[in-house]
């Protein structure tokens, strides 16, 4: 069997520029395997390439069951993935949790003052429970303090 080669091995013709141009180039790599293996790969799922060194392809999702399938049929992916081009040299997959993000990083909207009525309502419940903790915990609310 012969040694898988790294694709990203970097070539000592530039001049150091802290590596950007390097990174770039894996990040870019990486996107376009990414786009190669997604319609491959279980759906619905968006999976994104991590890393691809040394027969090794790291990708991460967002859905833990999608994670997990694609994990106890390492084997047969491996076996599609490697017929493409660029994967020849894949023997292994690693498979990651993504944490998902929101669109726009937008802040969660929190309600601020809560209706006058609703305050009367939690101030009765209060009088009303015998565990001293909750019915605090419900005249805080009441109050508007956290």
């Amino acid at each position: 069997m012969s040694e898988p080669t790294n694709v990203f091995q970097q070539a000592r013709k530039h001049v150091k520029t802290g590596n950007l141009s390097f990174l770039t180039k894996q990040v870019t790599e990486w996107k376009k395997l990414t786009q190669l293996i997604q319609p491959l790969l279980p759906q619905p799922e968006h999976w994104q390439v991590a890393c691809y060194e040394y027969g090794v392809l790291t990708i991460t999702g967002e859905n833990q069951a999608m994670i997990s399938q694609l994990g106890y049929l390492q084997k047969q992916y491996i076996s599609q993935l490697s017929q493409l081009d660029e994967l020849k040299a894949l023997q292994k997959i690693h498979v990651r949790l993504r944490v998902k993000t929101r669109p726009d990083n937008k802040p969660i909207q929190t309600l601020k003052q809560i209706t006058p009525a609703t305050q009367d309502m939690l101030r009765n419940a209060a009088s009303f429970v015998s565990d001293p903790k909750l019915s605090q915990a419900l005249l805080r609310l009441a109050s508007n303090k956290t």
